[in-house]
């Protein structure tokens, strides 16, 4: 099968490293990559390239949607081209934007009414990034990638599409492209006149030198792609500096309305004649990333002069674990009021552990921004800025805080003008099936979104989580009283959900599929009430088809699913989605795989809450397990392995709840005569791996075991780690038992291991396998490790994805499904 490759330069040709270790052989490291990249077999190759559906943005009136088809799996060519590691990003020089993202081709414009197609003239060698509507739906701007800059163009419903000359949009650290409120010009951050690149110096000016006096510790998710040198400071400096102008699309003019500067947020109040500003100020730290960098937040007037200051934030370096940073953060304008601004302060030190009556407390400042802030609401438990919403009237302000030690999340409703509150809801965060659903939003005319409201009641979308999966619905609920009528709920045998409206209330644009029916898109029209048990939709609902999508690997149509539930020693509720082959014979025992994700939860009831739904239409992408499906394999998917616990012990029991779940998701597979007990393997990717090498370790319920991008040593992440916030010093014991590197020797089953060979998750360096690795073959296990070049912590490259598939079928092929011993 012609997979589109090219030829690859002479600098990747030893790129690929493979070494494998068998009781009683020999070591090696390969040295011809051609030699060694190898492919799955033809039938996986044609669902990894099978056409992807298109990406789909719908306007904010839901009376269009913008289709464009996306562009995966670059080749390792593109994957090696030169990227910076620059305060937390990664940065790709050509375009000035994040290193490794893709867009879509063939943008189009579909109308909701009757389903009229209208491409786009975007020249076919251009990708679309991003799309904004205006508020009326009717003009947009695209973000657009060429060969050397993102380009800004913008078009309309009608069709028209034109290039705006002389700008090159910089993303990197702010909103590149928004409306203003007048919903005619735009705002825009484009890379400024700044000369060449700095060039690195010809040797080094001097030793890396770090130096700590009485530091506190900092999250180990903090230090990702930090700076390291002054050459990094000055990349830093060159690339993340924007300048923010006015343009006008039908005139084509430029205003230029700032300095250039290091903006991360700039703004324009509801009303247009203020814009809230957030620019970084240097020197640069090596120590965090750009988030956490000294910041200014003001207030300038429409035409870019400064107002006031709201906020001088020095250099967050000494945020607590888990905790936040101290002075305003996440200011916004109130979306109901021409200029009046909000923001979030901590009042427990930024320390999730301090002991205070509150922990958080939300303020305003109105204009002309001089006066004091006034305090407006104090919170018990940590605020939400990202579940804050405004209410389409009056001083209504819905918001979320979240109690860490009992992982509860409260729902406060706030009337700022009054200065009331009250609880309106709460519950356990892992709780899925209580779970009310999150407001439906509109957008205003002048771009602010609210609350979509029929008086007082507001509409919300969810999931809808049940025992039998998930069953989305859309309710109109009450705010006062909390009378809900549900409007629309997926049918069981079906995954559907609400999109937006459609111009009214009545109808709105929903996405529709089943386990057979590739997704599609519809015109909705709710009709008159009828009779409903509880929780079913209370009005009638018909249909009109807006996309005609095609399956693009009926192959997969042949897979079964399942939901199984089953029970814990101890009498947790579990489950598994089952996947059963094509031509699979009821009854018959199968080589299995087994993947999951460890997940913390506070208490049973919500451990065992069905995740996903069997009525999805199957597709698989990347280096996915569900492929071992196509070669006779069941798989035992989303297996639910659950650590109970409140949040500062839970990892205290990791390896023996691990060993309880997995036990008890095994003994349900053979116990329905799916899997095979002497033929199980177990896979698992990030966290995930490290639950393989646990399992591997501590049971002998798998034959072998595939671990991907994973962390072995949690020692070597002495500040905190998932969920857990003690650190090595404070919880020793706990850090050492769920490291499988020091349980390496206890290892008696083959394991791949495999990992991106620059992987920027600071959890999960690619040394962890490396070690791991070395640990399992001196102490005479069989294990092999994989190194992809210039993989990150996932797999993107046509080369990689691959390799990976053939590496993991050969491995389970030889381990699992047959016997014997591996050969290079």
């Amino acid at each position: 099968m012609n997979t589109g490759y090219v030829a690859l330069p002479s600098f990747l040709a030893a790129s690929l490293i493979a070494i494998i270790f068998v009781p009683g052989a020999v070591a090696f490291e390969s040295t011809e990559l051609e030699a060694h990249w190898q492919s799955p077999p033809e039938e996986l190759l044609d669902v990894l390239y099978a056409p992807r559906l298109p990406w789909v943005w719908t306007a904010p009136t839901g009376e269009y949607l913008l289709l464009a088809d996306p562009v995966v799996y670059p080749s390792l060519v593109e994957l090696a081209a030169p990227m910076y590691e620059l305060a937390g990003i990664r940065v790709n020089p050509a375009l000035n934007c994040v290193h490794g993202r893709r867009g879509g081709t063939s943008p189009r414009l579909v109308q909701v009414e009757g389903g009229a197609v209208t491409p786009l003239d975007l020249p076919e060698d251009l990708e679309v990034y991003g799309v904004v509507f205006t508020s009326d739906g009717e003009h947009f701007a695209l973000t657009v990638a060429h060969p050397d800059h993102l380009g800004l163009w913008v078009g309309s419903v009608a069709g028209d599409l034109i290039e705006i000359e002389e700008v090159a949009l910089n993303p990197l650290i702010g909103t590149a492209v928004q409306w203003l409120p007048d919903q005619e010009h735009l705002l825009v951050l484009r890379v400024p006149d700044r000369g060449d690149e700095p060039l690195p110096p010809a040797i080094p000016v001097g030793p890396m030198i770090a130096e700590g006096t009485g530091a506190s510790a900092r999250s180990t998710y903090e230090a990702r792609n930090l700076l390291q040198t002054a050459h990094d400071d000055a990349l830093f400096d060159y690339y993340c500096r924007s300048e923010p102008v006015i343009v006008d699309p039908i005139s084509g003019s430029i205003s230029v309305i700032g300095d250039k500067a290091h903006y991360c947020s700039t703004i324009f109040s509801p009303d247009g004649e203020y814009i809230l500003v957030e620019r970084l100020i240097g020197p640069w730290s090596h120590e965090v990333a750009w988030w956490r960098f000294a910041t200014e937040i003001e207030v300038w007037n429409s035409q870019g002069e400064p107002v006031a200051s709201v906020a001088s934030l020095p250099l967050a370096d000494q945020v607590p674990i888990h905790g936040v940073s101290l002075g305003p953060r996440s200011v916004f304008w109130r979306a109901t009021s021409p200029h009046e601004l909000y923001w979030v302060e901590a009042l427990d030190g930024g320390d999730p552990v301090a002991e205070v009556p509150y922990r958080d407390r939300l303020m305003r400042l109105k204009a002309p921004f001089t006066d004091e802030p006034e305090e407006v609401f104090l919170a018990e438990h940590r605020l939400l800025p990202r579940q804050m919403m405004w209410g389409e009237e009056s001083g209504t302000l819905m918001l979320g805080q979240y109690e860490r030690m009992n992982r509860w999340f409260y729902v406060w409703l706030l009337d700022v003008d009054e200065g009331t509150a009250r609880l309106w809801h709460h519950r356990d965060v892992g709780d899925r099936y209580g779970d009310p659903g999150s407001p439906v939003l509109r957008q205003l005319a002048n771009g602010q979104w609210v609350m979509h409201q029929t008086g007082d009641a507001v509409y919300f979308m969810g999931t809808g989580a049940t025992e039998q999966g998930d069953r989305p619905f859309l309710d109109l609920r009450d705010l006062n009283t909390g009378e809900t009528r549900r409007l629309f709920r997926c049918p069981p045998d079906r995954y559907e959900f609400f999109m937006a409206f459609a111009g009214t209330s009545d109808r709105f644009v929903l996405r529709s599929e089943s386990s057979v029916d590739v997704p599609n898109y519809y015109l909705a029209s709710l009709g008159e009430d009828i009779e409903a048990s509880e929780g079913e939709a209370a009005r009638a609902l018909t249909r009109v088809p807006i996309t005609l999508f095609e399956d693009p690997t009926p192959l997969l149509r042949e897979i079964e699913k399942r939901i199984v539930h089953f029970q814990r020693e101890d009498g947790v509720p579990l489950s598994f989605h089952l996947y059963l082959p094509p031509g699979y014979e009821e009854g018959t025992p199968l080589p299995t795989v087994v993947d999951a994700y460890p997940l913390e939860y506070s208490g049973a009831a919500t451990a065992g809450q069905v995740r996903g739904s069997a009525q999805r239409f199957m597709r698989i992408y990347g280096a996915s397990h569900l492929y071992f499906l196509l070669q006779g394999y069941a798989v035992l998917n989303h297996t639910a392995m659950p650590m109970l616990g409140d949040p500062e012990t839970t990892y205290d029991t990791f390896v023996p709840q691990l060993i309880a779940d997995a036990e008890a998701a095994v003994a349900k597979a053979v116990d329905m005569g799916v899997a095979d007990p002497e033929r199980i393997g177990v896979i698992g990717h990030s966290h995930g791996a490290l639950m393989v090498a646990n399992l591997l370790a501590h049971t002998d319920l798998f034959q072998a075991g595939i671990a991907r991008s994973g962390s072995y040593n949690k020692t070597n992440q002495p500040f905190g780690f998932q969920a857990e916030r003690r650190t090595l010093f404070e919880a020793e014991a706990a850090y050492i038992q769920l490291s499988p590197v020091f349980f390496a020797d206890q290892v008696n089953e083959p394991i791949l291991i495999i990992h991106g060979n620059d992987d920027s998750n600071p959890g999960t360096l690619t040394f962890q396998s490396e070690i791991f690795f070395e640990a399992v073959r001196g102490s005479g296990g069989t294990a092999r490790l994989v190194l992809l070049p210039f993989e990150d912590h996932g797999y993107q490259a046509r080369e990689s994805l691959e390799h990976v598939l053939w590496e993991q079928l050969r491995w389970f092929d030889e381990y699992v499904k047959g016997a014997g011993a591996a050969t290079p």
